[in-house]
């Protein structure tokens, strides 16, 4: 299977994903891990293997939630990330690697799986050597560092230079006016220095500018090598020269034969590597750049184009033409090449060629073979020759051996192209005095460089028919000199030999006997005078080369020292010119170098010993150099090797004790200080050449061996033990040597035992001066000397450190003691554990545990409160971690604790002097594990560190908890400590860390099988020591109630079990203290506020709280409180837990206000907690203005300002309100109250307000108050009769469904609409809020089965307010606006109608038989309050008689007409009279089409009469309320007429001649005087408001007959217009009701 999972991986294309509507197949690869994520398997597979695979399982799921997420961008790379492991892993699993190859590939994928746990939030893994360590098989130290590094990411410290390299590829040549031959030579040049860096790369083109080989299409690249940091800091370019090879003049086909091939020079491209590095960010990122070829305008400054072109002096080259120039694409390489190479193998497979620097690289590896000789034709000078014109000068070079004989395929143009056996030099045209500056590598073998020479042949290059090449000169010079250095790197000048065409070379030694020079001339003055050449003393020839060989050296005091038994009489001055010597030349010839040393030091020690040992020093520290740090394992391998110098050491020791003996008498101690770096190696030749002589001797003069070694150390130790404050050079002494001792410590134990090495090394310690003796730079130093002593072999051996442990210990405690170099010392004291860890088994360890208990636990405890006292000040003001030095000191607590057993804790209690010195090491440990749990000392990521720090502070916490109760319990009881105790175990158990019900299930299955439930553990602790406490309790009560309570409130169930008796043992306490648990009940009230507002508790609490305690109080005495308590408390959990709910932000804001107004009515009404009460008061009144609803804001102010008096009483500050007298408080509150009733109009509220405050003013006489707030009255009065108000709409809502929060299930409320919402919008905004509701569509009561499911029914429908008729104002002249605010605020009664037939249907007349059933709801408060909404309290229905009905409805209308006809007669609608047409059309068109007759058919017929004698009085009334609004219709009319565009004439005669039809039908009801004209003028009528549509009342009626209803409702007659003032006389003498 798991083959099958690689395969399905390869391709690529399985989840790739190309489209956003395939998104499904993005997850091809990642089923078959997410299938298996439960799975547990045992692999035997490699365990980077095992990680790659779970994790990649793990990723799977996370990947696809980041596209749902649209983290779009992390969702691609994750995805890169994630084929790239899988890639990786197949590599792995294939297993053809090298060993180096598979770890670089397990570096990879580490690096892969640390950047996608990090990016996904995923946890910290700890690695070593790329795989997953056990936590419990290292110290905590160890793993803290392992984390540490992994989050640093600062790599391996190695100070080895990183080589850089750069791959370029030529992907064409675009030109169009050369049609010949070309080379290109791509070379890196330094602009600041002038100079080529790089070998050329050279390429060879066709005249139609592809590759003249065909096999190398596509192939045309190189990389430039061994570039180090330093180097990309230089100002680089890329330079390309092109040589053409062709004509002597390109557009002059006269100028020489076609045959005859000459390379010239044609232009030349740069780029600079600044804009290459700006444009590639990432390694191996390829970018292609395009490089504009220039042409020189002057041959003369040929060898400078490039120069200029960088300097942009335009005048001195000619810019290109279009699209003309070379196309290179650029890539940037980082590490070492074999890596590259295996890396990179489509690249290298190209045919690459490696183009070198000029030079050594800044790193020499000892294998790197080289003997290249670089050769730049600089410059000549030559006579015209009698020519009238100056010479076309071509340079042939030639590299020849002693016997004549030419060196084949040495000489080579550039990289890239195979090396050639001779050399012709491109030619300036007419130029007696070329410059070139063209560069040639020449591969002399070594065995063929001493006696070869260089011969330079110069001609004159004819273009003339014959094309000749005539020879008139040479030159030569040999490659070696006599002494044995080749040519050293600088301008060499030649002389010029005069020659011609018949001469013959044949024989070199004609012109070898001569001088090439000028220093070869000097060197031989007696020079025949019959020469076989003349030299031309006008004529010179310069050239210059730079040697890079790692056999020939140009050194000759090198070669000198090599070579001393030729000398012997200059041994000593070569001894002390060898500092002179280079580096790079030393390293060379190391081997050589050391035998020449030692050979001498055989020869005469007395002579040349101490000039020996100084030329041994510099050379072991020239390695230290980090371009010769590979260069420390030849050294190592010829000690260990090829060294035989058996007598050496004796000459060591005694030189290196003379050094250290005069270390207190001279000033200038360089020489000093340098012996005491190469104190490592210096004691590798002396052990080895201890072991040589001990060998070739049988062991002989060991006793004066190890006098000598122990002189040598008291030596050492004299050096340390002196003063050096007072000497700067003294203290650098004594740091070098500190640094170079532990370097020493393996080659001692190669002959001496392990406690006699210790012994040296304790010895030697000790000897230095205390911590207050020195300063801080050498106290720094002696505790590195110390770390790696701690960290070296010696060491690890147990009976060394039952040696080195108590004086390390010592100088540690110091150090802790003083506050100094904290950081060295934990790290000191890390490797420490780790390495006791690792020796767990062994017997010693117990008692190496034992000595360090002793030593370091107090003081690493004060250590670490002194440093977490300065980190809880850094992190409380920048929100930062701790510094780092507390991570690594709780590391070190940490595994101090960890390895010890209850042994070593019963020691430690035992060893206290006194209860006080217990106390205080309690208070300090209990301290610093509360401040673990309190500050971030470990990230959220590192989970590891933090479940093994707890799991730890458990178990240390069971061995210390019996000595609390032992020493500190009954007579000898503390509080300090104790409280100490139980904040330290609440604090435990409610770290976030070990909430487990956050975690996945895998994570928290991982974490339960390793360490369980920590907090169960710790509850039971907590739990025993309560008990434990006995009649101390009370202590402890009210003040530990809060804690143990967020306890309880931790999602656990076990722990709650735990948790929950104990405070029925404090309300037995407090019962038996006090009487009673009020302060128990008071502080269990407060907390649970606050901590189930901040996210804690849930319903099972709240049952099991019920539940124990319920069940513990059975048995009491005070049973029956008890129970009154606990009933409380879960009433008030159940309504936090909605709150809590509904504020989620997310919910809307009614769902969040009704969760308010609950919880501020518990406080009120049933635990009557005022403060508790007043902070909900202002919380709902922020959310009623968030929602803008400030008439609810002003109502909920008003609950506070109720509380409050006209008093000067002082209050304190509360909320957002500062310490004032109580009557400021209150008349602050009053201002903002009024702000709140003017915003949301509610004017007639406010000025009950207004006149309670100018009531106090008065009585204060502050008359400017008083003014302003009488203005304030009067703009309430003014905006009452001026502004326009919006009626709103109720609704009547039923919330059904256990699904519903608490104050919600189950219930009716009423809500006030917003302005214009009408019942499909209110209903569609319910529905929003609360989506997962079903909308009911009758409504009808809902039975059981609704009010007990698991879901949510939402039933809605309008309902019409019913005022109180004493509430509205019934005089005549009372405006209509004014009555009507009245009618539909402080309304605490709706009602809602339901028509149905009782009987049979009367099918002529349905409205017979048609029945209402009208059904008030009485509210528990009135609306407008203090919410939108108020609760039903109760319910009451009664049935209305058909003939009831109509005599409502017609009432309704006719109110209606009255409110409409008075608004017009005011002239309130501004001339628009659309709406009185609507309303007089509407109900006199109804009533000609028969809707008042039915009434009539219906209620006036003789036998309805007859049968319903007990209908008399209302037949009667309903009559009269046809005649009344017969009258009003007439009116309407008539105010009608008056007020009608002439466009609407026909509508108004239309409304005349109808209201004439339905006059003529309601003849027979009653006589009316019909002699009233229409057109008699109507003064305004005395209406009484207008009563609200009825059709509101029957908006939720669903059946036939309550469409007949509303027809029939809209459709009421009138009475003649023409009796309008008849009507206007009786309406002012008559009050007709609002309501029936």
């Amino acid at each position: 299977m798991l083959m099958h999972l690689l395969n399905f991986n390869l391709n690529p294309s399985h989840y790739y994903i190309k489209s956003l509507h395939v998104y499904a197949h993005a997850y091809l690869f990642i089923i078959f891990f997410c299938c298996r994520l439960c799975e547990t398997v045992v692999p035997l597979e490699d365990p980077i293997i095992t990680e790659t695979t779970s994790t990649l399982q793990e990723w799977g799921v996370l990947w696809k939630q980041l596209y749902v997420k649209h983290k779009v961008d992390l969702f691609h790379k994750l995805r890169h990330v994630m084929n790239e492991l899988i890639d990786l892993r197949r590599q792995l699993i294939q297993g053809h690697l090298a060993q180096d190859q598979t770890r670089e590939i397990k570096r990879h994928i580490t690096v892969r799986l640390d950047w996608g746990n990090e990016h996904l939030g995923l946890d910290l893994v700890p690695r070593k050597e790329f795989e997953m360590v056990d936590p419990d098989q290292i110290s905590v130290s160890e793993l803290y560092k392992m984390g540490d590094s992994i989050r640093q990411r600062h790599g391996d410290g190695c100070r080895v230079p990183v080589s850089h390299h750069l791959f370029i590829n030529l992907k064409s040549f675009t030109y169009n006016s050369i049609s010949e031959d070309a080379d290109v030579f791509f070379s890196l040049y330094d602009t600041r220095e002038a100079k080529q860096i790089s070998e050329k790369f050279m390429v060879k083109l066709n005249k139609n500018g592809g590759p003249k080989n065909p096999e190398k299409v596509d192939r045309l690249c190189a990389l430039f090598t061994d570039l180090s940091s330093k180097d990309l800091k230089r100002d680089l370019y890329i330079v390309a020269h092109v040589i053409r090879t062709g004509r002597m003049l390109l557009n002059d086909s006269k100028k020489g034969p076609p045959h005859v091939q000459y390379r010239r020079p044609y232009g030349c491209a740069v780029l600079a590597m600044s804009d290459v590095f700006h444009t590639i960010t990432d390694l191996k990122e390829e970018k292609d750049f395009v490089l504009k070829v220039y042409t020189c305008n002057n041959e003369n400054e040929w060898c400078q184009i490039h120069e200029n072109i960088i300097r942009k002096s335009n005048t001195k080259y000619s810019a290109p033409s279009t699209n003309y120039g070379l196309i290179i694409s650029l890539q940037l390489l980082r590490g070492d090449l074999e890596q590259i190479r295996r890396e990179n193998q489509a690249v290298f497979n190209r045919a690459l060629a490696l183009t070198r620097k000029l030079g050594f690289p800044d790193v020499i590896l000892p294998g790197d073979t080289r003997n290249d000789l670089y050769l730049t034709l600089e410059r000549g000078e030559f006579e015209r020759g009698g020519k009238s014109v100056q010479k076309n000068i071509e340079v042939t070079l030639y590299v020849l051996y002693a016997d004549g004989d030419t060196l084949k395929d040495c000489i080579s143009l550039g990289c890239g192209e195979p090396n050639i056996s001779e050399y012709h030099s491109f030619v300036l045209y007419h130029n007696n005095s070329p410059r070139w500056s063209e560069m040639v590598k020449l591969s002399i073998p070594i065995d063929r460089f001493r006696g070869s020479h260089l011969r330079f042949e110069f001609r004159h290059c004819s273009t003339k028919d014959k094309g000749e090449k005539k020879l008139f000169g040479f030159a030569f010079t040999p490659l070696m000199r006599e002494d044995g250095t080749t040519l050293s790197d600088e301008s060499h000048e030649l002389y010029v030999y005069k020659c011609d065409e018949n001469a013959t070379f044949s024989n070199q030694g004609l012109y070898l006997s001569l001088p090439c020079c000028k220093e070869d001339f000097n060197s031989c003055p007696n020079l025949p005078a019959n020469l076989p050449f003349q030299r031309s003393p006008k004529e010179t020839f310069w050239v210059s080369t730079i040697l890079c060989s790692t056999k020939l050296t140009q050194n000759v005091d090198l070669l000198a020292l090599l070579n001393w038994k030729a000398h012997p009489d200059r041994v000593l001055d070569i001894l002390g010119r060898l500092r002179q010597i280079s580096g790079e030349e030393i390293v060379k010839f190391l081997r050589d170098v050391l035998d020449t040393l030692f050979c001498l030091l055989d020869e005469n020690t007395d002579k040349y010993g101490p000039l020996v040992f100084q030329s041994l020093v510099f050379i072991i520290n020239l390695l230290r150099d980090s371009r010769f740090y590979h260069f420390r394992p030849v050294m190592d391998s010829y000690i260990q090797n090829h060294f035989a110098g058996a007598l050496a050491y004796k000459e060591l020791i005694r030189c290196l004790k003379w050094y250290m003996d005069r270390s207190a008498e001279v000033v200038r101690q360089d020489h000093i200080q340098e012996a005491m770096r190469a104190l490592e190696h210096l004691f590798k030749f002396i052990v080895q050449s201890r072991i040589l002589y001990s060998r070739a001797t049988c062991g002989m003069e060991e006793e004066q061996f190890r006098a000598s070694i122990q002189e040598l150390f008291q030596s050492i130790r004299f050096v340390l033990s002196l003063d050096s404050r007072s000497s700067e050079n003294l203290v650098f002494t004594q740091a070098t040597l500190l640094n170079s001792f532990p370097d020493i410590f393996d080659e001692l134990l190669q002959m001496f035992t392990v406690q006699e090495v210790a012994e040296y090394v304790r010895g030697t310690l000790g000897s230095m001066p205390s911590t207050v003796d020195i300063g801080q730079s050498m106290d720094v130093v002696k505790l590195q000397s110390i770390a790696r002593t701690v960290e070296s072999r010696l060491f690890f051996f147990p009976e060394s450190r039952s040696i080195l442990l108590p004086v390390v210990l010592h100088h540690i405690h110091l150090h802790l003691r003083q506050q100094r170099e904290l950081l060295i010392c934990s790290g000191i004291l890390g490797s420490i554990f780790a390495i006791i860890k690792t020796s767990s088994m062994e017997s010693s360890v117990q008692e190496e545990v034992e000595m360090m208990v002793e030593s370091l636990l107090d003081v690493l405890l004060q250590t670490l409160l002194s440093i977490m006292s300065k980190s809880h000040s850094v992190e409380t003001s920048r929100g930062q971690r701790c510094p780092q030095c507390t991570g690594e000191y709780v590391s070190c607590l940490l595994s101090l604790l960890q390895q010890m057993t209850e042994i070593h804790f019963h020691h430690l209690l035992n060893n206290f002097h006194s209860k006080e010195e217990l106390k205080e090491f309690l208070l300090k440990i209990f301290c610093v594990f509360r401040n673990l749990m309190k500050l971030t000392i470990f990230p959220r990521d590192w989970s590891v560190m933090r479940l093994l720090t707890s799991h730890i502070i458990v178990v240390t916490t069971q061995f210390l908890s019996p000595a609390l109760h032992k020493n500190f319990s009954e007579a000898d009881f503390d509080f300090k400590v104790w409280n100490s105790f139980f904040s330290l175990t609440v604090l435990y158990i409610n770290q976030p860390s070990l909430q487990l019900e956050a975690l996945g299930p895998a994570k928290r299955k991982k974490v339960l099988d390793k360490h369980g439930d920590m907090r169960v553990m710790m509850a039971c602790e907590l739990f025993s020591m309560w008990q434990k406490l006995g009649d101390n309790k009370p202590h402890f009560i009210p003040g530990m109630m809060g804690p143990f309570l967020g306890v309880t409130l931790v999602p656990q169930i076990e722990v709650r079990n735990i948790m929950i008796p104990i405070f029925h043992d404090m309300m037995d306490w407090e019962q038996r203290k006090n009487g009673n648990f009020k302060q128990v009940e008071a502080e269990l009230m407060d907390k649970l506020d606050s901590m189930v507002s901040d996210g804690k508790g849930d319903d099972n609490h709240r049952e099991l709280f019920s539940l124990f305690l319920l069940e513990k109080i059975e048995q009491e005495t005070w049973r029956e409180t008890g129970i009154s308590f606990v009933t409380s408390v879960t009433r008030l959990v159940e309504r936090l837990l909605d709150y809590r709910d509904c504020m989620k932000g997310d919910e809307m804001e009614n769902k969040k206000i009704g969760g308010s107004v609950n919880l501020m009515n518990f406080y009120k009404s049933e635990v009557n907690k005022e403060d508790m009460y007043i902070r909900y008061i202002h919380k709902l009144c922020d959310l009623h203005l968030q929602a803008e609803d400030f008439t609810e804001a002003a109502f909920t102010l008003l609950l506070y300002w109720e509380l409050l008096q006209w008093e000067d009483r002082p209050l304190r500050d509360f909320l957002h309100y500062p310490c004032q007298s109580e009557w400021q408080r209150k008349e602050n509150l009053s201002r903002k109250i009024l702000h709140y009733f003017n915003k949301g109009k509610c004017w007639e509220y406010g000025i009950s307000l207004c006149r309670e405050l100018a009531f106090q003013y008065e009585t204060l006489y502050d008359y400017q108050s008083l003014s302003w707030i009488r203005k304030m009255e009067a703009a309430y009065y003014d905006n009452i009769i001026e502004q326009q108000r919006i009626e709103p709409e109720f609704f009547r809502m039923g919330f059904y469904g256990r699904k519903f929060p608490f104050f919600l299930r189950n219930k009716e409320f009423v809500c006030r609409g917003y302005d214009y919402e009408r019942l499909e919008d209110f209903q569609q905004r319910m529905l929003g809020e609360f989506p997962q509701a079903i909308a009911m569509q009758h409504p009808n009561q809902p039975d059981d089965t609704i009010l007990q499911s698991d879901a949510q029914y939402l039933q809605i429908y309008a309902v019409t307010p019913v005022s109180d008729i004493s509430d509205v104002p019934q005089l005549e002249r009372v405006p209509e606006r004014i009555k009507s605010f009245y009618r539909i605020n402080n309304v605490s009664r709706f009602h809602y109608d339901r028509p149905f037939h009782k009987g049979p249907k009367d099918r002529e007349n349905e409205f017979r038989s048609l029945w209402i059933e009208r059904t008030t709801l009485i509210l528990s408060r009135p609306l407008p309050g203090i919410s939108r909404w108020a609760e039903v309290e109760r319910r009451e229905v009664v049935e209305v008689s058909p003939l009831e009905n109509a005599i409502y409805v017609v009432d309704n209308k006719t109110q209606e007409l009255r409110t409409l006809i008075s608004q017009y007669q005011h002239r309130q609608h501004h001339g628009n009279i659309n709406p009185l047409s609507m309303c007089l059309n509407g109900v006199i068109d109804a009533a000609v089409n028969g809707g008042i007759a039915r009434y009539q058919e219906a209620f006036f017929d003789k036998d309805y009469i007859s049968s319903h004698p007990e209908d008399t009085e209302r037949i009667t009334h309903l009559k009269d309320l046809m005649q009344e609004q017969v009258h009003i219709l007439g009116v309407g009319l008539a105010v009608h007429e008056k007020l009608v565009h002439p466009e609407m004439r026909p509508l108004h005669k239309k409304l005349v001649d109808q209201f004439h039809m339905m006059r003529a039908g309601l003849h027979h009801v009653s006589k009316i005087n019909e002699c009233i004209p229409l057109s008699l003028s109507c003064s305004p009528l005395n209406l009484q408001g207008s009563i609200r549509h009825s059709s509101s009342s029957l908006s939720s009626h669903t059946s036939s007959e309550a469409g007949n209803l509303v027809i029939m409702t809209d459709g009421l007659m009138g009475e003649h217009p023409e009796e309008a003032l008849h009507m206007q006389v009786r309406l002012e003498m008559k009050h007709t009701p609002a309501r029936v």
